[in-house]
């Protein structure tokens, strides 16, 4: 975690702070590039990019919410940036499944909850188009809001809901038609 006298001495400009910012995070921002961008020079380069929004705006940080929060939106925006650039983009806002965008079921929590393998996990997620990957990505993993990845994304917090709840339930599908989950 990144402390606030950390940033502290990056605003003043400090070399050594922001080093060891990136030093920190690096792990973290490169891995969520990769699952964005899914190509590990790309993902290096969304890197880069989002770091040096983070030198740029550093000053504008307010602190409202946590350091790696706000680093995890950069991280996200150059990402989709880095897609748009490359003519990918496309793949992220169109919706594999037909245009109706009816309201999702609420998924219920209860005792039929079942546990998977991360492997499991990581093959359903990479079988899944970009437009359900990104998004399931950005909500369960880094804990963006629906509306904040439609902004992203450039679609509405009701289209981001519809594709969020058809990602789950490929990935549900997927993991136990492949006979990888295991009962809680």
């Amino acid at each position: 975690m990144v402390s606030r006298e950390l940033i502290a001495a990056c605003r003043r400009s400090d070399p050594q702070a922001f080093e060891e910012v990136v030093r920190l995070t690096h792990r973290q921002v490169y891995t969520q590039a990769l699952r964005l961008v899914r190509d590990r020079q790309e993902a290096e380069d969304v890197a880069q990019e989002a770091y040096l929004r983070v030198y740029r705006g550093l000053a504008g940080f307010r602190g409202d919410a946590q350091f790696e929060t706000w680093l995890y939106r950069i991280v996200a925006n150059a990402a989709m940036s880095h897609l748009r650039r490359r003519g990918r983009f496309g793949d992220l806002l169109a919706d594999p499944e037909d245009e109706r965008l009816e309201p999702p079921e609420r998924p219920s929590a209860g005792p039929g909850d079942v546990a998977v393998d991360r492997e499991a996990l990581s093959r359903a997620l990479e079988a899944l188009p970009d437009s359900m990957r990104a998004v399931v990505v950005a909500k369960d993993v880094y804990g963006l809001s629906c509306q904040e990845i439609g902004e992203m994304v450039g679609a509405s917090e009701g289209a981001i809901k519809v594709r969020l709840h058809r990602a789950r339930k490929r990935l549900k599908e997927r993991l136990f038609e492949e006979g990888e989950g295991d009962e809680v």
